[in-house]
């Protein structure tokens, strides 16, 4: 049986009367990725941060490591990257990375080493002694990514980690992260981007509204479902035409549209071939028809709504 490296245990948390999570259980294996996923304003930052002991549950349990230490007194074994991001802009680079090491146990001499080998590999080796404030949103960002990795934690927790890098530096940071997954150690990440969770995760909980809908692999998850979906590509203009056959519910029970592509679940009784027969006789132009699994994301609407995927705002200020 794996080893659990981290567990909820009913855990709730309340901000002024307004419930931010509510009795939320999990548990993480030893190795892998494991994402937290839900819409903002879900409660993720919330749990992360009653992880970390930076507050505390009203109710319930965080244990970690099997342990009964909180998560401050487990800093040097974890790497955890807030939302809120917060560097020291006067310092130099290569400086304000040895000093997060240090705060992590590490001799400062090691920590500038490993800090300069990281700086190379996420292309800022030109920087490193520059001040922080020299640097772009998105270099500061890979500055405090490789501060939550510069002490080998067993458990890296990242919260919105791939939030505003452009597709380039995300995929490379996305490289890293299954890198550290691959080498036994465990990585949680939040995110509201299904799509990018499917491609990355082993194991998903999703919430909405501080309460858990889904939890599981992804196998398990696809298979608990226990439907298959449609996707479509359009070709010019055929998103237009597609939406009055789409909006017909004796054809579609629930549907997830980008405008030049979809994925749908047929309603009750109606069939693929009856589907596919009423775009052609639309006019509308197909790419791509295809039965497929059901995406995260199709299944996440189909559990708890389209409403659920809308923050109230205080929500959205808590979570």
């Amino acid at each position: 049986m794996n080893e659990t490296i981290l567990k909820l245990d009913r855990v709730t948390k309340r901000f002024s009367g307004h419930v931010a999570v509510r009795e939320l259980s999990l548990e993480v294996p030893k190795g892998g990725i494991f994402g937290l996923l839900g819409p903002n304003g879900a409660g993720k930052t919330t749990t992360l941060r009653m992880i970390m002991n930076i507050i505390v549950p009203d109710q319930g349990k965080v244990v970690l490591f099997e342990g009964q230490k909180s998560g401050r007194e487990y800093s040097d074994r974890i790497g955890f990257l807030p939302e809120e991001r917060g560097l020291y802009k006067k310092m130099k680079v290569v400086d304000h990375l040895a000093f997060l090491g240090e705060t992590k146990g590490m001799n400062r001499k090691v920590a500038i080493q490993k800090a300069r080998e990281w700086l190379e590999r996420l292309g800022l080796h030109d920087w490193t002694a520059k001040k922080v404030e020299d640097l772009s949103k998105g270099m500061q960002q890979k500055v405090q990514f490789i501060g939550t990795l510069l002490h080998d934690p067993e458990l890296v927790i990242l919260d919105e980690p791939f939030s505003g890098l452009d597709p380039v530096n995300s995929e490379v940071m996305e490289e890293v992260v299954v890198e550290i997954a691959r080498s036994g150690r465990t990585v949680m990440f939040s995110t509201h981007n299904m799509e990018q969770a499917e491609k990355m995760c082993d194991r998903v909980v999703i919430i909405a509204r501080g309460v858990k809908a889904l939890d599981g692999s992804l196998s398990e998850v696809k298979e608990g479902y226990g439907k298959r979906n449609i996707a479509l590509t359009f070709g010019s203009g055929g998103g237009g035409k597609a939406a009055r056959v789409l909006q017909d519910p004796s054809l579609v029970s629930t549907l997830n549209d980008s405008g030049t592509s979809a994925e749908l679940e047929l309603a009750p009784g109606a069939s693929s071939q009856r589907l596919l027969r009423s775009l052609v006789e639309a006019g509308v132009e197909l790419l791509r028809f295809e039965v497929v699994n059901p995406s995260l994301r199709s299944i996440f609407i189909a559990k708890v709504g389209a409403e659920a995927a809308t923050p109230v705002a205080s929500e959205a200020r808590n979570a």
